[in-house]
């Protein structure tokens, strides 16, 4: 294989990778040195002239002339005088000889090792650019096509067919793909895992959210709503609190839209999750209060040390406080920073009737009143006015345990 072969394979194959000239001759003469270095120990006499647009490769030893007898002729950039004058019969000590070398010099293998080495440079580069690429998109919207569905995992494909992963963890638990698909996701990560970059798409993560939120509302792209805090359950329920900077503009209504034509477009991607737009504010029990929306807070107590707050609310509003599954309760108390504790406010007769569960603490572990109590039961009554599947459901309580409690409560009141 001649150079102007090698050469002009080896752009065309760089080409089609998008890889630029500079870059591209830089390879290659980092190649070529490579073999020089292998076959003569040092490049550093050596002259590479590339012009790729020709395929032309010109490879020139550069020495100096001694004499015969001189203790530097075993130097890398020194020549003897006879020898040299094998090159040019009228050479004399202290010129210097520009041979060239051509890359039939090096030998057929040493040639063939050279090509592969090229596009394995060019491949290299291009994992590297790739990652380069992704690694600016990090916490962006990239739309990609699903063209294999793993356990784990799914595989997806960009426009440029490069390989993209989302994790099971990563997708919505109501999302269902099918090959082909086309999907929207935020670039969530990019890692180098041997020599090949992994990038990892996410649907579940808030920042997803926030990036739906900007493409649906032009007030909040253009930066004149923020987004102080956003809270999710991927796929259930979602709470996010905005503020604006100018009075003119409802930040929540602006976020929702006319009749919801804002929101809805969001809803809709995240396959239904229900997302509560609040109003941001530094009043901590007014923030609280719009928090655990839409319950009405009675009042609240505020523990500064232990970051907990206590939550009073009518008995017909613990319900709502806490919501489906226990989502509306957590997210409130993830979007607040404070761990907070729901409590049912008693009527005269009902205090008088019921009993508080802290009355049983000599047969009830606390840690298991407390955890009733963070549900907002607090009374043994209104333990005992829920099913045992109820419970299971809205605690982390084993059945058994429960099973205890229902015995000792219903004890109380027979007695």
């Amino acid at each position: 294989m001649d150079a102007k072969v090698l050469i002009d394979s080896f752009a065309e194959f760089a080409r089609s990778k998008n890889v630029d000239r500079p870059t591209m001759i830089r390879i290659l003469e980092d190649v070529f040195r490579a073999m020089i270095r292998k076959k003569y120990e040092t490049d550093e006499n050596f002259d590479v002239i590339i012009n790729a647009d020709k395929g032309d490769l010109e490879i020139v030893r550069i020495r100096e002339i001694v004499d015969d007898n001189s203790e530097d002729i075993w130097d890398h950039d020194k020549i003897s005088l006879s020898e040299a004058r094998k090159i040019e019969p009228d050479f004399e000590i202290g010129e210097e000889t520009y041979e060239r070398i051509e890359l039939e010099d090096f030998g057929r293998r040493a040639v063939m090792m050279a090509r592969q080495t090229l596009i394995q440079r060019i491949k290299d580069l291009e994992k590297d650019l790739l990652f380069q690429q992704y690694e600016e998109l990090v916490g962006e919207i990239v739309s990609a096509e699903v063209y294999q569905i793993l356990g784990r995992e799914i595989l997806l494909m960009d426009g440029e067919g490069n390989e993209l992963v989302m994790p099971k963890s990563e997708q919505i638990a109501k999302d269902r793909f099918r090959k082909g698909d086309s999907v929207r996701a935020i670039v969530h990560k990019v890692e180098m895992i041997n020599g090949n970059p992994k990038i990892i798409l996410s649907r579940t993560s808030p920042i997803f959210l926030e990036r739906l939120f900007e493409n649906e509302v032009p007030e909040v792209y253009d930066g004149l709503i923020t987004i102080k805090k956003i809270v999710r359950e991927p796929g259930e329920r979602a709470k996010v609190a905005v503020e604006s900077y100018d009075d003119r503009i409802d930040p929540v209504g602006a976020c929702v839209g006319m009749k919801g034509s804002r929101i809805h477009a969001v809803v809709r991607e995240l396959q239904n999750e229900n997302i509560d737009v609040i109003n941001y504010t530094e009043n901590l029990d007014l923030y609280v209060s719009r928090a655990l929306s839409p319950a009405k807070v009675t009042s609240l107590q505020v523990n500064e040390e232990d970051k907990r707050i206590s939550v009073y609310l009518k008995p017909d509003q613990v319900s709502l406080a806490i919501g489906k599954g226990g989502y509306n309760i957590r997210l409130a108390s993830r979007l607040v920073g404070y761990e907070i504790d729901v409590f049912r406010e008693l009527s005269d007769y009902e205090e008088e009737e019921d009993v508080d569960l802290s009355e049983f603490s000599d047969e009830i572990d606390d840690w298991v009143i407390q955890e009733l109590k963070k549900t907002g039961l607090d009374t043994a009554k209104s333990v005992l006015a829920l099913t045992k599947e109820d419970l299971l459901r809205r605690t982390e309580l084993e059945e058994e345990t429960i099973s205890e409690i229902f015995r000792i409560l219903k004890q109380e009141f027979e007695q």
